[in-house]
This record gives C-alpha cells, sequence and structure tokens, in this order.
C-alpha cells in the first residue's frame, strides 16, 4: 500500500486567545481528490497557511511524503512538490502572462535540480503550461488584460510550474460564473489526471460534489466529517454547522 502524501496530525493553532485549528487529523493519498469545505471563519484558510508553512503551527505535525515539514518555510515546502494557489491570484503585474509562469519555473524546478534550465526548456515548459490552462494566445499581454476566469487560470498554471505533487486550490472559483466554475473543475481534473494530487478548498457547493473523491469538514478550529460526499453531506451535524438546515 502506498504511504500517505500527506499526514496531518494534532495540528493546533492560536492567534491569541483564539483557537484557529484545534487537533486537526488528516491523511490524504496520492493522486486523491479531495474538498475542504467549512463556514467562513472555520479554519480552512489557517489550516492551509500552516500546510504552505505561511503559518507555524503551535501543536501537531505536517509530513509530506513521510518527511516532516517542520522549521521549512514556504518556498522549501514549494520545493518539495507541496503547492498552493492563493484565493484572490497574485501575478506579477508588470511582466507578462508567459514571464509569469517562467519565475516558478526557474527558481522553483531549477533550483530543485540544483541546475538551471536552458532558455529553451524554460520557454517549451512555459508554453505547455499555458496551453494547458488555455491561454497560450495570451502569452504576451499582461495580466491586467485578462478577465477574471483568465486570472485564474494563470494562478493555477504558476502554482502547476513549481510541478507539485500536491496542489492546494484555494477558493479557484470564488466570483465566477456558471459556466467559468464548470471550466475550472474540468481544468482542476485534467491537472489531478495528470498525476496531481489536488486539495480543493471551496464554497460552491456544486464545485466541491463534482470533484472531490473524499470530502473534509472543518467547523471552528474541528474537523466534523471526513468521507464520502454524499455521506458527508447528509451527517447531521454538517447539516447544522454548515448547511444550516
Amino acid at each position: 500500500m502506498a504511504a500517505h502524501i500527506l499526514e496531518v496530525e494534532g495540528l493546533g493553532k492560536r492567534f491569541g486567545g483564539f483557537v484557529a485549528l484545534d487537533g486537526i487529523d488528516l491523511t490524504v493519498e496520492p493522486g486523491e481528490r479531495v474538498g475542504l469545505i467549512g463556514p467562513n471563519g472555520s479554519g480552512k484558510s489557517t489550516l492551509v497557511n500552516c500546510l504552505a508553512g505561511t503559518l507555524v503551527n503551535e501543536t501537531g505535525t505536517v509530513r509530506f511524503e513521510e518527511r516532516d515539514l517542520e522549521g521549512l518555510r514556504a518556498h522549501e515546502r514549494t520545493r518539495l512538490g507541496l503547492a498552493r494557489s492563493f484565493q484572490l491570484p497574485r501575478p506579477f503585474v508588470s511582466m507578462s502572462v508567459a514571464d509569469n509562469i517562467r519565475v516558478p519555473l526557474l527558481y522553483t524546478v531549477g533550483a530543485r535540480s540544483g541546475t538551471a534550465l536552458a532558455a529553451a526548456e524554460t520557454t517549451e515548459r512555459c508554453g505547455e503550461l499555458l496551453a494547458l490552462v488555455g491561454l497560450r494566445d495570451k502569452a504576451d499581454q499582461h495580466p491586467g488584460d485578462l478577465t477574471q476566469v483568465e486570472m485564474r487560470k494563470l494562478e493555477l498554471a504558476r502554482a502547476m510550474a513549481a510541478e507539485p505533487k500536491l496542489l492546494i486550490a484555494d477558493e479557484a472559483m470564488a466570483g465566477l460564473s456558471h459556466s467559468e466554475v464548470t471550466d475550472i473543475i474540468a481544468l482542476l481534473i485534467r491537472l489531478n489526471e495528470r498525476g496531481i494530487t489536488v486539495i480543493l478548498i471551496e464554497h460552491i457547493m456544486r464545485a466541491v460534489m463534482s470533484f472531490s473523491q473524499r470530502l473534509v469538514v472543518l467547523v471552528s478550529g474541528r474537523k466534523i466529517a471526513d468521507g464520502p460526499p454524499d455521506e458527508v453531506i447528509r451527517d447531521p451535524e454538517v447539516e447544522k454547522a454548515y448547511l444550516g438546515q
């Protein structure tokens, strides 16, 4: 049996007297598609930040491919293969779309291998990623010229440029239309089919249910459910705390 790609045990995080995460246990298998949901203030973003290394948890452990990540900063975790996209896209606005992809290629993939990527290889990989997300014809434009859904695709492409084994997609569909949500779901499934494990944090239940093989629910910093999506959404505690039924 393959080892877990991600193991979280007893994860705890406080902000002063406020308990943001209270003993979170979570495992993710290689190649799995996991949906992470919960109401605002449930701890989803704090959990993602602790996994990615932008916050430091006070208790518990995070292991990625059986390696303890304690003390590793965000860029070091990215180089190991744990990448995340952001709820609000953060492109380099003064750079072209293509150069926004070249930066993580050079400073993550190149740094991981210890050998700088040749210019031709960087250009080729950049083109492949932009084609994957449907932005190849926008390569020479600037992020400010893109539509909202194209910005979301660029954000995902920037995360994918780090060649992750695990991608955490943080609300990649917020503010999008019905058809645009469908487009992003299809893109995330394509990424997963390429061998990328994906954790999707999302409020749009249609997207979560159609994408996820397993659903995890956080409420008030605690994990209250973890299992097949159809079973989880019928859990009385989930209905009460998250769906308001």
